[in-house]
């Protein structure tokens, strides 16, 4: 599914998201606080919009992408980027090896997301950090209501207009519906042994980022 839309995919995020993509990316590049010299490794990362930001800071930064059509589009237009096919439940890295470990709009899409978290957790070295940004529940009822609303009526003909798959994305507004709270996923950080987890809202709780730390 993602490699058939991977062509038009940032141009179809930008549309359905009215542009909130950009500013949420921005505020994962904050959260994630790449140094010079550190080594990132951004999952999901498609065709590497969302790892531009850490590379630009002098990290080494790895886009790991279980879609190979996504990595080939992606290769085309930054070509040296270490582009890096991977299952986010079986991680093809050494333990402790990454001072970050970021995920943005990709783990919902994992098949199993603790499993997901677990792996997230053994590549990241002792005092190394995961941010991960995600779709969520906005926290003001009658929002929440029209949010929904519009990811079921409005989302799928947007996408008809600008997605070469437009079906894909009534997958992904299905699963955005179905995604766990905020306080839930937090639960889930920690089960999977992450430690001083938080989380903020973006744009009312649309979107939330949750942050999580491996103990030294």
């Amino acid at each position: 599914m993602f490699d058939n839309v991977a062509e038009r995919y940032d141009l179809t995020n930008d549309v359905l998201s009215l542009g909130q993509d950009r500013r949420w990316r921005k505020e994962v590049a904050k959260a994630v606080d790449a140094r010079p010299a550190q080594k990132v490794l951004d999952l999901a990362a498609g065709t590497a919009t969302s790892s531009l930001p850490f590379a630009r800071t002098g990290a080494y930064v790895v886009p790991c992408d279980f879609s190979i059509g996504m990595l080939q589009v992606g290769k085309k237009r930054n070509t040296w980027l270490p582009f890096t096919a991977g299952d986010a439940t079986r991680l093809p890295f050494k333990d402790d090896t990454f001072d970050a470990v970021t995920i943005s709009f990709g783990l919902r899409n994992v098949q199993d997301t603790d499993a997901a978290l677990r792996e997230m957790y053994r590549v990241t070295r002792p005092g190394g950090r995961v941010v991960i940004c995600e779709f969520s529940h906005p926290t003001w009822t009658p929002f929440r209501t029209v949010y929904t609303e519009y990811l079921m009526r409005a989302l799928p003909p947007v996408a008809r207009a600008v997605s070469s798959n437009p079906d894909a994305y009534v997958y992904l507004a299905e699963s955005i519906r179905a995604w766990p709270d905020q306080p839930a996923l937090a639960e889930r950080l920690r089960k999977a042994g992450w430690s001083k987890v938080a989380w903020r809202n973006l744009t009312g709780g649309v979107v939330a980022l949750h942050r999580g730390f491996k103990g030294e």
